[in-house]
């Protein structure tokens, strides 16, 4: 179904360790909003969502793993060098304790993803409007995270990230109005 290139889908570059960077990061590897919870989402909404928006929900999905792909390497390219007392101070040393130096799936706060974070409605627009604050939540968050790092090489994947953001949201509102135009559509028969 996929193939996978072995390359980021847009290049990650940090200048600096910055484990405290890393910790605020996990919010979009393992948060409610974050990468996989939308990668996830999409996939599952896909099996009740009108044919000819199945490959929307497709697209998006796979790019949404692509993008979590890019925070892991964040995260790990963050925190790879930082000392013990780094990671302490950042408030990263209950992680440590638990996993070491290894991506857990959890927000910035330590709480674990959990599937409760995936909204299926049924309903292909209730849905797609789902997806579109989804997207909306997650464009915040990266300007948010943007906001608060002065690297300007994690800035610019993070701006990258943020942009996907705005198509991604683009493309759920286009699909809406497909669907719309479909019901109606219906009603003059």
């Amino acid at each position: 179904m996929w193939i996978y290139e072995k390359k980021l889908q847009y290049p990650v570059r940090v200048s600096k360790c910055d484990p405290r960077m890393a910790k605020l990061l996990m919010e979009q590897y393992g948060g409610a909003d974050g990468e996989l919870a939308a990668a996830l989402r999409y996939m599952n909404q896909r099996y009740s969502i009108p044919p000819k928006i199945v490959g929307l929900l497709t697209d998006i999905s796979t790019e949404e793993f692509a993008h979590l792909e890019m925070i892991a390497t964040m995260i790990f390219k963050l925190t790879k060098d930082a000392s013990f007392e780094q990671i302490k101070a950042a408030g990263m040393d209950d992680h440590y304790v638990s996993h070491d130096r290894a991506l857990f799936y959890q927000n910035a706060s330590g709480v674990p993803w959990t599937a409760a974070y995936i909204q299926a409605k049924g309903d292909p627009i209730a849905d797609l409007y789902e997806d579109i604050a989804a997207e909306e939540k997650a464009r915040a968050t990266y300007q948010w995270l943007i906001d608060m790092t002065d690297d300007t090489d994690l800035q610019d994947g993070l701006k990258f990230l943020r942009e996907r953001e705005v198509v991604h949201s683009q493309r759920f509102r286009e699909a809406v109005e497909i669907l719309k135009t479909d019901r109606e559509a219906q009603k003059v028969f």
